[in-house]
Order: structure tokens, then C-alpha cells, then sequence
């Protein structure tokens, strides 16, 4: 069930990700939340760019991790370096049919086969000045917070339909 937000927030799943594309988002936050870090997938930016996951970890570092299920949808985005600006550290990940050597060096790797994943290669931490952190910090967190709301209203209204 996607959950929606009462703010102009996408939804987490809009249709525009392949089941690919799903399958290695789940892999990766099985890994986050092995690692301990607190993830929201499809985040708006303040830059108006959408992070596919987003993760913030128990040092307070953010990593963006962006997903990509094939060849085609690496080379068909020039928007990924966007994300630096946003993030601590910045992942790309994708499933084993696509070939590791296609992504940039300068970038995390995290390899997922949609029940894990790994971390092929560690993303070199770059910190984001202390205005970004903090704005992002309460963004995540008034974000985290809305989705969980609308979860719960969500559930209170299935238990009240099944209860008639």
C-alpha cells in the first residue's frame, strides 16, 4: 500500500519505477535497516530532485542511494550529480544483470538482489555544510513523520470498514 503525504510529496510508488527497480529498492533497505540507518524512499529534494532512497545513519551522515535497473537508465540520467549537494555520501544501486564498471568510480556501489544487498564499494564522505544538514535533518523528519501518520489514519480506517 503506497502512503501518500498531505504535503506536495510524491508517492512512493508512481508508477514510474520498474519492478527491477522495486525489487533493488527493497534489497537496499533490508541492508540500511541491517546497518541501523533510517530510510524514506523517493524524497524530495530541496533542489526539486527526488533521492530514490535516502538514508540517514546512527553517525547522522545522509547517504542518497540512486537506483538504476539497467544500462539504459544509467546512461538516460544526467541528473545524479545533483545529489552530492544533498547527501554525505552518494550510492548508486542496481541488481547483478547490469555490469559494475558502468558506473562512476567517484560513487558508492551497492549491489542488491531484492531479499539484501551489499556494499561493493564505499562512497567517498563528502559532509554537507551545517545549514544543509539541518534543513535536510527536519525535512527527513517532518517527511518520516507525515508518511507515518498517514500509515496509521490509513490502518485506523481498515479496521473501522472491517468492523462494520
Amino acid at each position: 500500500m503506497p502512503i501518500v503525504s498531505p504535503h506536495p510529496e510524491p508517492s512512493l510508488v508512481d508508477g514510474r519505477q520498474s519492478e527491477r527497480a522495486l525489487l533493488v529498492r527493497r534489497g537496499v533497505q533490508r541492508l540500511f535497516g541491517e546497518l541501523k540507518h533510517s530510510v524514506l524512499p523517493e524524497l524530495g529534494l530541496a533542489s526539486g530532485r527526488r533521492a530514490d532512497l535516502i538514508a540517514l545513519s546512527e553517525k547522522g551522515e545522509f547517504w542518497i542511494v540512486e537506483i538504476k535497473s539497467s544500462i539504459e537508465d544509467l546512461r538516460a540520467d544526467s541528473k545524479w550529480p545533483d545529489y552530492r549537494s544533498h547527501c554525505d555520501r552518494l550510492f548508486f544501486a542496481t541488481h547483478p544483470g547490469v555490469p559494475l564498471d558502468i558506473f562512476p568510480q567517484d560513487c558508492g556501489m551497492i549491489l542488491s538482489d531484492g531479499y539484501g544487498a551489499e556494499i561493493v564499494r564505499d562512497a567517498p564522505l563528502h559532509k554537507l555544510a551545517p545549514a544543509t544538514r539541518k534543513a535536510l535533518t527536519l525535512r527527513f523528519a517532518r517527511i518520516g513523520a507525515d508518511r507515518l501518520l498517514i500509515a496509521e489514519q490509513l490502518a485506523y480506517q481498515q479496521t473501522e470498514g472491517e468492523a462494520r
